[in-house]
């Protein structure tokens, strides 16, 4: 293949909304990639240290280069004290529809097993249950509230 037909392939890529491109040609194979200069063109969302605060600090990323963003650690006690995490990327429910109750409260007591909330993803929706045996102390995202994966959901009090 050419410098000239290479150069307008690359071009191509650069201008277009092409993200991956590979063509084969008898024995020459080539593979462009375009990667983004934005990190998801997306305002992400830091959960703020203090968790009696409710608002959350938004940045809005310019840099592509980011391998972990980092969220400040929740402060609890880790021996009397659960973090329920989410086990997937999707929008948290804390009922089963909008009108029915929510399955847990502030102060509710759990089971191992019991129905913490719903995470819609892909159009399915999924329950997360309780793996451990406590009371609900803090609920840490709002209804509707699209979730990361790892992201805290509850607070439980172990008994």
């Amino acid at each position: 293949m050419d410098l000239k037909k290479l150069k307008s392939l690359i071009d191509l890529v650069a201008k277009s909304n092409i993200k991956e491109l590979e063509i084969t040609e008898e024995k020459n194979y080539i593979r462009i990639i375009k990667e983004s200069t934005k990190l998801h063109d997306k305002i992400l969302m830091l959960k703020s240290k203090n968790l009696s605060d409710e608002k959350c600090n938004f940045i809005n990323s310019e840099k592509q280069n980011i391998s972990v963003l980092s969220t400040d650690k929740l402060q609890i006690n880790d021996t009397k004290n659960y973090i329920v995490k989410s086990p997937m990327v999707g929008t948290f429910y804390r009922s089963s529809s909008p009108n029915s109750i929510p399955f847990v409260e502030i102060g509710t007591e759990v089971k191992i097993g019991t129905t913490l909330c719903i995470i819609e993803a892909m159009k399915l929706l999924n329950e997360i249950n309780s793996e451990k045996k406590g009371i609900i102390e803090k609920i840490l995202v709002e209804n509707g509230q699209s979730v990361e994966f790892g992201q805290p959901l509850f607070i439980l009090k172990l008994i």
